[in-house]
Protein backbone atom coordinates (compact mmCIF):
# COMPACT_ATOMS: atom_id res chain seq x y z
CA UNK A 1 0.00 0.00 0.00
CA UNK A 2 0.94 3.53 -0.43
CA UNK A 3 0.03 6.82 1.02
CA UNK A 4 -2.22 9.55 -0.20
CA UNK A 5 -0.87 12.48 -0.88
CA UNK A 6 -3.33 14.20 1.28
CA UNK A 7 -4.40 12.36 3.91
CA UNK A 8 -1.23 10.11 4.39
CA UNK A 9 -3.37 7.35 5.23
CA UNK A 10 -2.35 4.10 2.95
CA UNK A 11 -4.61 2.80 -0.10
CA UNK A 12 -4.07 -0.04 -2.57
CA UNK A 13 -4.27 0.21 -6.09
CA UNK A 14 -7.12 0.64 -7.15
CA UNK A 15 -8.67 1.56 -4.24
CA UNK A 16 -11.28 -0.82 -2.13
CA UNK A 17 -14.43 1.01 -2.04
CA UNK A 18 -15.55 2.26 1.74
CA UNK A 19 -12.08 2.42 2.63
CA UNK A 20 -11.97 6.19 3.24
CA UNK A 21 -10.76 7.79 0.05
CA UNK A 22 -12.13 11.19 0.43
CA UNK A 23 -15.10 11.96 -1.65
CA UNK A 24 -15.71 8.13 -2.60
CA UNK A 25 -19.09 7.60 -2.38
CA UNK A 26 -19.62 3.96 -1.85
CA UNK A 27 -19.27 1.29 0.38
CA UNK A 28 -18.79 -2.26 0.65
CA UNK A 29 -22.51 -2.73 0.14
CA UNK A 30 -22.83 -0.72 -2.85
CA UNK A 31 -23.78 -2.97 -5.92
CA UNK A 32 -21.12 -3.20 -9.06
CA UNK A 33 -22.45 -3.35 -12.74
CA UNK A 34 -20.97 -6.20 -14.46
CA UNK A 35 -22.31 -5.90 -18.07
CA UNK A 36 -24.82 -3.01 -19.94
CA UNK A 37 -27.93 -4.92 -18.71
CA UNK A 38 -26.60 -3.99 -14.73
CA UNK A 39 -25.83 -0.39 -16.00
CA UNK A 40 -29.35 0.06 -16.96
CA UNK A 41 -30.92 -1.14 -14.07
CA UNK A 42 -28.31 0.37 -11.89
CA UNK A 43 -29.04 3.38 -13.58
CA UNK A 44 -32.43 3.45 -13.73
CA UNK A 45 -33.17 2.76 -9.76
CA UNK A 46 -30.88 5.39 -8.71
CA UNK A 47 -32.84 7.11 -6.93
CA UNK A 48 -30.67 10.40 -6.61
CA UNK A 49 -27.13 11.69 -7.35
CA UNK A 50 -25.13 10.23 -4.07
CA UNK A 51 -26.49 6.88 -5.01
CA UNK A 52 -25.34 7.20 -9.14
CA UNK A 53 -22.15 8.40 -8.14
CA UNK A 54 -21.47 5.19 -5.75
CA UNK A 55 -22.85 2.95 -8.39
CA UNK A 56 -20.68 4.45 -11.10
CA UNK A 57 -17.91 4.47 -9.33
CA UNK A 58 -17.72 0.62 -8.97
CA UNK A 59 -19.00 -0.11 -12.00
CA UNK A 60 -17.00 -3.38 -14.27
CA UNK A 61 -19.33 -3.79 -17.51
CA UNK A 62 -16.40 -2.92 -19.98
CA UNK A 63 -14.20 -5.67 -19.67
CA UNK A 64 -11.08 -4.06 -21.73
CA UNK A 65 -11.98 -0.84 -19.83
CA UNK A 66 -11.45 -2.37 -16.48
CA UNK A 67 -8.47 -3.95 -17.27
CA UNK A 68 -6.65 -1.07 -18.78
CA UNK A 69 -8.04 1.14 -15.54
CA UNK A 70 -6.79 -1.15 -13.18
CA UNK A 71 -3.04 -1.78 -15.28
CA UNK A 72 -2.20 2.04 -15.23
CA UNK A 73 -3.46 1.68 -11.74
CA UNK A 74 -0.66 -1.22 -10.61
CA UNK A 75 2.00 -0.45 -13.61
CA UNK A 76 1.61 3.71 -12.74
CA UNK A 77 3.66 6.61 -14.12
CA UNK A 78 7.44 6.96 -12.66
CA UNK A 79 6.29 10.34 -11.43
CA UNK A 80 3.17 9.22 -9.54
CA UNK A 81 5.22 5.84 -8.59
CA UNK A 82 4.89 6.79 -4.59
CA UNK A 83 0.86 7.38 -4.82
CA UNK A 84 -1.84 4.47 -4.81
CA UNK A 85 -4.25 5.41 -7.90
CA UNK A 86 -7.86 5.21 -7.62
CA UNK A 87 -8.09 2.85 -10.86
CA UNK A 88 -12.10 2.36 -10.75
CA UNK A 89 -14.71 4.23 -12.87
CA UNK A 90 -14.47 7.94 -11.67
CA UNK A 91 -18.09 9.23 -10.32
CA UNK A 92 -19.55 13.10 -12.29
CA UNK A 93 -17.95 15.56 -9.51
CA UNK A 94 -20.03 19.03 -8.38
CA UNK A 95 -22.89 20.46 -7.04
CA UNK A 96 -26.20 17.90 -6.36
CA UNK A 97 -28.56 21.30 -7.83
CA UNK A 98 -26.62 22.30 -10.92
CA UNK A 99 -28.03 25.08 -13.11
CA UNK A 100 -25.05 23.94 -15.73
CA UNK A 101 -23.78 20.71 -16.69
CA UNK A 102 -19.75 20.52 -17.91
CA UNK A 103 -19.99 17.07 -20.43
CA UNK A 104 -16.52 15.57 -20.72
CA UNK A 105 -15.42 12.67 -22.30
CA UNK A 106 -13.42 9.89 -19.99
CA UNK A 107 -11.05 10.01 -17.11
CA UNK A 108 -7.06 10.53 -18.31
CA UNK A 109 -5.10 7.48 -17.33
CA UNK A 110 -2.70 9.57 -15.08
CA UNK A 111 -5.58 12.19 -14.00
CA UNK A 112 -8.67 10.74 -12.69
CA UNK A 113 -7.96 7.40 -12.63
CA UNK A 114 -5.38 8.20 -10.43
CA UNK A 115 -6.93 11.09 -8.50
CA UNK A 116 -10.71 9.61 -8.48
CA UNK A 117 -12.19 12.82 -9.39
CA UNK A 118 -13.05 13.99 -12.94
CA UNK A 119 -10.04 16.39 -14.79
CA UNK A 120 -8.15 16.48 -11.41
CA UNK A 121 -4.31 15.72 -11.24
CA UNK A 122 -3.45 16.39 -15.33
CA UNK A 123 -2.93 19.80 -17.60
CA UNK A 124 -6.83 19.60 -18.92
CA UNK A 125 -7.84 20.11 -15.32
CA UNK A 126 -5.75 22.73 -14.57
CA UNK A 127 -7.35 24.41 -17.50
CA UNK A 128 -10.96 24.19 -16.88
CA UNK A 129 -10.65 24.45 -13.26
CA UNK A 130 -9.19 27.53 -13.60
CA UNK A 131 -11.95 28.96 -15.74
CA UNK A 132 -14.36 27.67 -13.74
CA UNK A 133 -12.69 29.78 -10.80
CA UNK A 134 -12.51 32.63 -13.45
CA UNK A 135 -16.39 32.54 -14.10
CA UNK A 136 -17.19 31.97 -10.36
CA UNK A 137 -18.51 28.40 -10.46
CA UNK A 138 -15.68 27.09 -8.34
CA UNK A 139 -14.04 28.50 -4.89
CA UNK A 140 -10.47 27.89 -5.79
CA UNK A 141 -8.25 27.57 -9.12
CA UNK A 142 -7.05 24.07 -8.99
CA UNK A 143 -7.80 20.47 -8.44
CA UNK A 144 -5.28 18.69 -7.69
CA UNK A 145 -5.93 15.48 -5.41
CA UNK A 146 -9.60 14.59 -3.98
CA UNK A 147 -9.73 15.85 -0.68
CA UNK A 148 -8.17 19.24 -1.40
CA UNK A 149 -10.74 21.57 -0.72
CA UNK A 150 -12.48 21.99 -4.05
CA UNK A 151 -16.12 22.48 -4.06
CA UNK A 152 -18.28 23.83 -7.37
CA UNK A 153 -21.23 25.81 -6.85
CA UNK A 154 -24.01 25.66 -9.83
CA UNK A 155 -21.50 23.24 -12.40
CA UNK A 156 -21.61 19.29 -12.35
CA UNK A 157 -18.95 17.60 -14.74
CA UNK A 158 -20.66 14.42 -16.00
CA UNK A 159 -17.93 12.29 -18.36
CA UNK A 160 -19.49 10.72 -21.16
CA UNK A 161 -17.50 7.67 -19.92
CA UNK A 162 -16.33 6.85 -17.01
CA UNK A 163 -13.62 4.77 -16.95
CA UNK A 164 -10.02 5.67 -18.43
CA UNK A 165 -10.06 4.03 -22.28
CA UNK A 166 -6.89 3.34 -24.24
CA UNK A 167 -5.35 5.78 -26.34
CA UNK A 168 -8.61 8.14 -24.58
CA UNK A 169 -10.55 6.21 -27.28
CA UNK A 170 -13.53 4.16 -25.67
CA UNK A 171 -15.33 2.14 -28.25
CA UNK A 172 -18.91 2.50 -30.09
CA UNK A 173 -20.22 -0.69 -27.29
CA UNK A 174 -18.50 1.33 -24.58
CA UNK A 175 -19.99 4.47 -24.83
CA UNK A 176 -22.97 2.97 -25.38
CA UNK A 177 -22.86 0.42 -22.63
CA UNK A 178 -21.77 3.95 -20.21
CA UNK A 179 -24.95 5.85 -21.69
CA UNK A 180 -27.06 5.11 -19.04
CA UNK A 181 -25.38 6.90 -16.11
CA UNK A 182 -25.57 10.05 -18.62
CA UNK A 183 -28.96 9.60 -18.88
CA UNK A 184 -29.56 9.57 -15.07
CA UNK A 185 -27.77 12.52 -14.47
CA UNK A 186 -29.98 14.69 -17.15
CA UNK A 187 -33.21 13.23 -15.59
CA UNK A 188 -32.16 14.12 -12.18
CA UNK A 189 -30.36 17.00 -12.42
CA UNK A 190 -33.32 18.64 -15.61
CA UNK A 191 -35.47 20.59 -12.76
CA UNK A 192 -32.93 23.47 -11.98
CA UNK A 193 -30.81 23.01 -15.62
CA UNK A 194 -30.42 25.91 -17.97
CA UNK A 195 -27.37 25.03 -19.90
CA UNK A 196 -25.15 21.88 -20.82
CA UNK A 197 -21.69 22.37 -21.91
CA UNK A 198 -20.06 20.08 -23.97
CA UNK A 199 -16.50 19.68 -24.14
CA UNK A 200 -15.71 18.33 -27.72
CA UNK A 201 -17.87 16.45 -30.38
CA UNK A 202 -17.97 13.22 -28.26
CA UNK A 203 -19.60 14.38 -25.50
CA UNK A 204 -21.67 16.66 -27.80
CA UNK A 205 -23.27 13.78 -29.66
CA UNK A 206 -23.24 11.82 -26.65
CA UNK A 207 -25.44 14.80 -24.70
CA UNK A 208 -28.03 15.09 -27.84
CA UNK A 209 -28.28 10.81 -28.17
CA UNK A 210 -29.26 11.37 -23.87
CA UNK A 211 -31.73 14.19 -25.19
CA UNK A 212 -33.24 12.10 -27.74
CA UNK A 213 -33.93 8.86 -25.41
CA UNK A 214 -35.36 11.03 -22.58
CA UNK A 215 -37.51 12.00 -25.36
CA UNK A 216 -36.37 16.06 -25.16
CA UNK A 217 -37.12 18.10 -28.31
CA UNK A 218 -33.88 18.32 -30.26
CA UNK A 219 -33.71 20.01 -33.23
CA UNK A 220 -33.43 18.47 -36.47
CA UNK A 221 -31.04 18.29 -39.00
CA UNK A 222 -28.95 17.17 -35.70
CA UNK A 223 -27.33 20.48 -34.30
CA UNK A 224 -23.28 20.16 -35.57
CA UNK A 225 -20.06 20.69 -32.87
CA UNK A 226 -18.33 23.65 -33.10
CA UNK A 227 -16.65 26.15 -30.95
CA UNK A 228 -19.64 28.07 -29.59
CA UNK A 229 -22.14 26.30 -31.33
CA UNK A 230 -25.47 26.04 -29.71
CA UNK A 231 -28.64 24.56 -29.82
CA UNK A 232 -31.57 24.66 -27.60
CA UNK A 233 -32.70 21.45 -26.08
CA UNK A 234 -36.84 20.92 -25.23
CA UNK A 235 -37.36 19.32 -21.48
CA UNK A 236 -40.36 18.92 -20.28
CA UNK A 237 -41.93 22.66 -20.24
CA UNK A 238 -38.07 24.17 -19.73
CA UNK A 239 -35.51 24.85 -22.57
CA UNK A 240 -31.86 23.87 -22.38
CA UNK A 241 -29.06 25.29 -24.09
CA UNK A 242 -26.43 23.27 -24.94
CA UNK A 243 -23.28 24.98 -26.10
CA UNK A 244 -19.78 23.36 -28.04
CA UNK A 245 -16.42 24.14 -26.30
CA UNK A 246 -13.62 22.55 -27.73
CA UNK A 247 -11.94 20.12 -25.69
CA UNK A 248 -9.09 21.43 -22.87
CA UNK A 249 -7.03 18.60 -23.98
CA UNK A 250 -3.09 19.54 -24.16
CA UNK A 251 -3.58 18.87 -28.09
CA UNK A 252 -6.10 21.92 -28.47
CA UNK A 253 -4.79 23.92 -25.85
CA UNK A 254 -0.88 23.78 -26.69
CA UNK A 255 -1.29 24.52 -30.15
CA UNK A 256 -3.81 27.42 -29.66
CA UNK A 257 -7.02 26.02 -31.18
CA UNK A 258 -8.11 26.52 -27.62
CA UNK A 259 -7.43 29.57 -26.04
CA UNK A 260 -8.53 30.87 -22.23
CA UNK A 261 -10.28 33.97 -23.76
CA UNK A 262 -12.49 31.21 -26.13
CA UNK A 263 -12.71 28.83 -23.24
CA UNK A 264 -13.97 32.13 -21.10
CA UNK A 265 -16.46 33.38 -23.74
CA UNK A 266 -18.61 30.11 -23.40
CA UNK A 267 -18.57 29.92 -19.92
CA UNK A 268 -19.69 33.34 -19.71
CA UNK A 269 -23.02 32.11 -21.94
CA UNK A 270 -23.41 29.20 -19.56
Amino acid sequence: MDAHPLTRLPFSSPVTPGTGWPGDPATTATPAAANSEDVHALATSSPDLPTLDARVSVCRACPRLVAWREQVATERRASFADQPYWGRAAPSFGDEHPRVLIVGLAPAAHGANRTGRVFTGDRSGDWLFAALYRAGYANQPTSTHAGDGLALTGVRIVPAVHCAPPDNKPTPAERSACAPWLDRELELTVGGLRSIMALGSIAWDATLAAARRLGWTVPRPKPRFGHGAEADLGADSATIRLIGSYHVSQQNTFTGKLTEAMLDDVMARL
